[in-house]
Parts: structure tokens; C-alpha cells; sequence
């Protein structure tokens, strides 16, 4: 009995006793927390099974932006962070996850990819 997320007392007030250790499959990762900087760093990170690799942006400097009115995708130069809604905190450390608004020499434009994933930053003007 694994307890992630589970109370370790029953209703009662009795104590739980998990019938296992933890193993090493379930660990889970470090964040990538990729954030604005000068220069490009990725890192290749092995996956269990199906032969395939993710690759983990760190730091990036420029995005794919696609502007939905034309279709026509270009690169572009991040500025900084405007909103990151997954945490508040992420937009006063330049944290760019999927769905943060980033300013770009374009204009505004919303995140679509997983950095922290994929290894790349795809976003489309707001």
C-alpha cells in the first residue's frame, strides 16, 4: 500500500502501515523549469521503455510563434514573461510552461508546447 496523496489514519484514528517500500519506478523527476536567458541549453533524458528520449529545454531565448490569422509561423526573439498560470511565482522568475504568455519581438503570444518535454518553445499570438 502505497500512501501518495492518502491519509496514513483510518476513520477511527488508527494508523496505517504501508505493506511496501517505495521502488524506483515510481520516482518521479526535477522539474525542467525553463526560463528566459542569452542562450540555449537542452538536456536528453532517457524514458523508460519504447526506445524513445525527451529532451528538456532549460533555457531559451527564442520561440516558434504562428500567427492564426495569416497561418504563417516565424521565429522570434523572447523578451520575458507576461502571465504564467500555472503559478504566480512562475512569471517574476521568467518560468515558461505551456499556457504562459510570453512577449516576444512579434507581440504577445501564448505557449502551445511543453518545453520542459519536448525541448522546444511553440507559441501562437494573443
Amino acid at each position: 500500500m502505497k500512501f501518495q496523496g492518502k491519509s496514513r489514519r483510518i476513520e477511527t484514528g488508527g494508523r496505517l502501515i504501508a505493506s511496501c517500500g517505495k521502488r524506483k519506478a515510481e520516482l518521479g523527476r526535477e522539474n525542467a523549469d525553463t526560463h528566459v536567458a542569452a542562450d540555449t541549453h537542452k538536456k536528453m533524458v532517457d524514458v523508460r521503455g519504447g526506445g524513445k528520449s525527451k529532451i528538456k529545454l532549460l533555457r531559451a531565448n527564442i520561440a516558434n510563434v504562428t500567427n492564426p490569422t495569416d497561418g504563417t509561423t516565424k521565429l522570434a526573439e523572447i523578451k520575458t514573461v507576461k502571465h504564467n498560470p500555472a503559478n504566480q511565482h512562475f512569471t517574476r522568475r521568467n518560468i515558461i510552461t505551456k499556457g504562459a504568455v510570453i512577449e516576444t519581438e512579434l507581440g504577445d503570444a501564448r505557449v502551445t508546447s511543453r518545453p520542459g518535454q519536448r525541448g522546444i518553445v511553440n507559441a501562437v499570438i494573443v
